[in-house]
């Protein structure tokens, strides 16, 4: 079941009452995430592994982001493939994910996206999938939400960040866990497992908050922004998104220039029947608008309705992109 990420988790005051009842479970959810971290016994699959993830519950841009780490490891001339659990998708895996051949239901939104840029795994265990993976000629793993997954020895551990820290929004609330908070773990113990911080911005915000870049003292933060690859579609617009903090797409576009008429949120990963899509394009219709949503959801998307619904593309590119490639070269094998 698909939920809608609470606004009230990002304020560093809200909602009182809920945070009272909830902060029990909230001390179960710390104690287990730490434990199962405390008791793995990490394999090593022949080949450096780059985490990508991050320290709360839902969207922070790891995709993004995994999907610029792998463009330059593979612009280095390094086999770089990706690897994810698959979420939302039925198939277990080990599977090497083929953009021609599955669908989002099968292997999961995010690889079924990253998979058109090149090789790209699901398992839902990390072990095998890496080591499937290596055995196809992988040189190096780069493995989407892994923060707090201990399968796989990590050579580079990097967090990212959700820098856009406006209208009252903080990026880890008032820092409590999940499900009084949007955090996966408390701040201290998931930044000591962090090799670097990546702080992660929308194209119009200059810079990080300083206040929340006084956070990662001691740890080498690299800044990356969102921009968008291709302007969005001309003329009226309905927007939709089933992604984990749906108000992000709506003023990214907006700011892009987009002249959205109407905008309809929807939970994570959210899956579209036949009458949601309908209802939709009737709404657009009396618009005299085109429909428009992120990649992530597009793909989604039954095929018929590819055509319909234009996709946003958005891409995450770092401000000081030598000194990501500085380093991924200090633990990417040579080509």
């Amino acid at each position: 079941m698909n939920l809608s990420t609470p606004r009230w988790w990002y304020a560093r005051q809200g909602a009182p009452a809920a945070r009272r009842l909830l902060t029990p479970l909230s001390w179960l959810w710390a104690g287990v995430t730490a434990r199962k971290i405390a008791r793995a016994v990490p394999v090593d699959p022949g080949a450096p592994v780059i985490s990508i993830g991050n320290l709360t519950v839902g969207g922070s841009g790891k995709t993004p982001i995994a999907r610029e780490i792998l463009r330059l490891l593979r612009d280095a001339g390094v086999e770089a493939h990706g690897l994810s659990r698959g979420y939302g998708g039925s198939e277990a895996g080990p599977l090497r994910v083929d953009p021609a051949v599955h669908r989002a239901a099968e292997v999961g939104d995010e690889p079924l996206m990253l998979a058109g840029d090149g090789a790209y795994w699901i398992a839902r265990d990390r072990a095998a999938g890496a080591e499937a993976a290596v055995a196809a000629g992988a040189r190096a793993l780069v493995l989407d939400d892994a923060h707090q997954n201990p399968t796989l020895r990590k050579t580079l551990s990097l967090v990212v960040v959700d820098g856009e820290t406006r209208g009252g929004e903080w990026p880890f609330g008032d820092g409590s866990v999940f499900p009084v908070g949007p955090m996966r773990e408390p701040l201290a113990a998931g930044l000591a497992r962090a090799d670097a911080v990546i702080v992660l911005l929308p194209a119009d915000l200059a810079a990080p908050d300083p206040e929340l870049l006084e956070m990662f003292v001691g740890k080498p933060v690299l800044v990356a922004r969102l921009e968008q690859a291709a302007p969005p579609p001309p003329g009226p617009l309905v927007g939709f998104a089933g992604i984990a903090k749906p108000w992000k797409f709506e003023r990214a576009i907006t700011t892009a220039g987009a002249e959205l008429v109407a905008f309809e949120p929807f939970p994570d990963h959210a899956a579209y029947d036949e009458v949601t899509l309908k209802r939709l394009a009737g709404r657009a219709e009396a618009s005299g608008a085109g429909l428009v949503t992120t990649e992530k959801d597009w793909v989604r998307l039954p095929p018929r309705w590819r055509a319909r619904v234009s996709p946003w593309r958005i891409r995450a590119r770092f401000d000081d992109e030598p000194a990501a490639k500085a380093l991924l070269a200090e633990i990417s094998p040579p080509a």
